[in-house]
């Protein structure tokens, strides 16, 4: 549970400008301000089944998006590599910092 709520914070992140501003502020209650879906259907008047509804399909609207555009993909990529490149320059190991800097070059 703990990982979904984590990579729906990150795709929000990235994709939080496609989506409409009752998902935007959905989302942001739900995952960002830990609100329940009571919580969040007693603050906008409208049922529990209505926010869960619509929570569901702005995740797997996240989840689309992020498959189409795997920005958090390449971010996540990004970070490990830099990583990989902090322990090379430590260790002076110039061929595979050159491979690391390839890696980098060709993930975009």
């Amino acid at each position: 549970m703990i990982e979904k709520t984590v990579r729906m914070n990150y795709l929000f992140d990235f994709y939080q400008s496609l989506l409409t501003d009752k998902q935007r502020h959905y989302m942001d209650m739900y995952y960002l301000d830990d609100w329940s879906l009571g919580e969040i259907a007693e603050h906008y008047n409208v049922s529990r089944q209505a926010i869960y509804d619509n929570i569901r399909r702005t995740e797997a609207m996240l989840e689309e998006y992020e498959a189409k555009l795997a920005l958090f993909s390449k971010y996540d990529e990004r970070k490990k590599l830099m990583e990989s490149l902090k322990e090379l320059i430590e260790e002076e190991d110039t061929a595979k910092l050159r491979e690391v800097v390839t890696a980098l070059e060709n993930l975009e």
